[in-house]
């Protein structure tokens, strides 16, 4: 049986209810947001019409015409709703633009177009979508699989899903390895840096961009300096460059460099980074290291675990008004904070088995009005974790 994602079912009823609203589906590349569309429009039976902008020289404003009169010309038929589904669509130049005015025609002239766009850059989308097309969109994540998606869908374990990560495509390798990472590092990762990083932000030195993000897979939720990154790569720039490089890997959801918590903005920006990895397929899949020898390495698997925790936390909290951060002062640190206005909470994971946390006294004690959460080795189990949205342990559901 086909597997469905929740965003299958909130797709098709934003279609049915809210004809109003452009339906615009938001998220990493390679996690089924097409396959989602298409499971929606074949359970809506209504004619479409399907394009893609994923091409090596975008299209300009003039494809999106012709997609909608394309969809336009279907409405000759039984008088029932057209779907028109444009992929890609930020990398149509001056996209939101036609978009707002081929969408305010059709609802001047009560036409039967529903209309699904996707985006796999947020940067580019959101610009567009606050700037020309405020009040006229609902907007859907489709965010990387979580665990129970993938025990469902594959039998995965939580190792399994610790070393292999989300993506649904190459899930079906993993039992070849250098398969399995040949096609991660060529198909996604490669795909995501070209198609969606370089084209979507100035990027002056392209060598270095690859080289900072396999330094981060080196790293995986360990605060390292932007001095210390320079040490590392070869023609590295500066440190203005690196971190708008981090922020550049950020849009298109591949990587976060998370902000030292010191209820201070300016000195948070100045921080040190937290380098997470949200897959933990990209982790594995840019390292040297076999499935067995990570089995084997409690210390690498307590990283796995720890930037696993980390990107289930990216993943979903920012949209509802929540920050992610980690707090170090002297030798006491807090694996992550996590804010929102008014309520403050302090995240230590153990991927083993209980021990002591001096970190979290000290963090209390320098925020008294801070709460505290054990993820692991005697809190919440990591599988009972992970099965949640992760709003569920800050009083949301």
């Amino acid at each position: 049986m086909e597997f469905k994602r929740d965003i299958v079912c909130d797709l098709e009823k934003g279609l049915r209810e809210m004809p109003q609203f452009l339906q615009i589906v938001i998220g990493p590349r390679q996690v089924g947001k097409t396959t989602a569309v298409m499971q929606v429009a074949e359970r809506l039976g209504w004619p479409k019409v399907v394009a893609s902008a994923d091409e090596p020289l975008p299209p300009g404003p003039e494809w999106v015409e012709s997609q909608w009169r394309m969809a336009r010309v279907k409405e000759a038929g039984d008088g029932g709703p057209i779907l028109l589904v444009l992929d890609e669509i930020q990398k149509v130049a001056g996209w939101s633009e036609v978009i707002k005015r081929l969408w305010d025609e059709e609802q001047t002239r009560k036409g039967r177009i529903r209309v699904v766009l996707l985006g796999s850059s947020a940067l580019q989308l959101h610009q567009g979508m606050t700037e020309s097309l405020a009040g006229r969109y609902f907007l859907h994540r489709c965010m990387h699989w979580t665990l129970p998606e993938c025990a469902k869908a594959f039998g995965w374990s939580l190792d399994d899903w610790l070393l292999w990560g989300g993506y649904p495509g190459a899930a079906a390798l993993a039992g070849d390895e250098s398969l399995w990472r040949r096609y991660v590092t060529d198909s996604l990762v490669e795909a995501v840096l070209a198609r969606d990083v370089m084209t979507g932000h100035r990027i002056a030195k392209p060598v270095l961009l690859r080289h900072l993000f396999a330094l981060a897979c080196a790293y995986p939720s360990q605060v390292v300096s932007y001095n210390k990154m320079l040490g590392q790569l070869v023609d590295a720039g500066n440190t203005t460059t690196l971190a708008g490089y981090v922020a550049a890997l950020e849009t298109a959801f591949l990587l976060s460099g998370l902000q030292a918590w010191s209820g201070s903005a300016v000195k948070q920006r100045s921080s040190s980074p937290k380098l997470i990895l949200w897959n933990n397929a990209l982790i594995h899949a840019m390292s040297r290291r076999t499935a067995v020898d990570v089995r084997a390495d409690a210390g690498w698997r307590g990283r796995l675990v720890e930037n696993a925790v980390g990107a289930h936390l990216l993943c979903h909290l920012p949209n509802m008004g929540y920050s992610v951060h980690y707090w170090r002062e002297g030798n006491a640190e807090v694996d992550f904070v996590v804010a929102r206005p008014g309520k403050l909470w302090a995240l230590e994971v153990k991927s083993g088995r209980g021990g002591k946390t001096p970190g979290l006294p000290a963090f209390r004690k320098r925020f008294p009005e801070s709460e505290a959460l054990l993820i692991g080795g005697g809190g919440v189990p990591l599988e009972e974790f992970f099965h949640h949205h992760p709003a569920v342990w800050f009083g949301r559901e």
